[in-house]
């Protein structure tokens, strides 16, 4: 990270991260060529350890592509606020975000698939679901190992 002054460490302030963003932009390469998909995500984070947890259909670009390359990149960002400056180049954006890289893979194991889509749901709406083996065969999960991150926050000029 080139601006360290806004780099965020806390883990609090992650998951306040990670809580609020909804959206995920998974980034992927199909022989080269990059592949950005904006997905709903689930995430566990412990000890610094992110995992995060993406659901889909059953079939799709993105599940070909991963099959031949299961190297992802993901970012995320919540707080977005433009501002203004006197001259055009003072103009700019206040956020706070994540991003990283790690190991795509499809989870196949019918538990570790519902806890998954309970933690997705817990991110995305705040509340507890649980899911029978039905619900559980008509979707893909996607786990992604996560093998390193960085959050930061830019704060509007003046307020930092």
């Amino acid at each position: 990270m080139r601006r360290r002054e806004r780099e965020i460490t806390d883990e609090a302030a992650i998951r306040d991260i990670l809580d609020k963003a909804g959206v995920l932009h998974l980034g992927l390469s199909d022989d080269g060529q990059p592949y950005v998909v904006p997905m709903n995500y689930g995430y566990r984070l412990e000890k610094g350890k992110l995992t995060l947890y993406l659901h889909g259909a059953r079939e799709g670009y993105k599940y070909e592509v991963l099959a031949k390359n299961p190297r992802v990149s993901f970012a995320a960002e919540c707080d977005t606020a433009p501002f203004a400056g006197r001259v055009a180049c003072q103009y700019g954006m206040a956020y706070r975000s994540i991003m990283g890289k790690g190991t795509a893979r499809l989870i196949e194991d019918v538990e570790e698939k519902a806890e998954a889509l309970t933690i997705l749901m817990k991110t995305q709406t705040g509340e507890d679901f649980t899911f029978n083996e039905k619900l559980v065969s008509i979707v893909n999960v996607i786990r992604i190992d996560v093998s390193e991150f960085s959050a930061k926050c830019r704060k509007v000029p003046g307020e930092e």
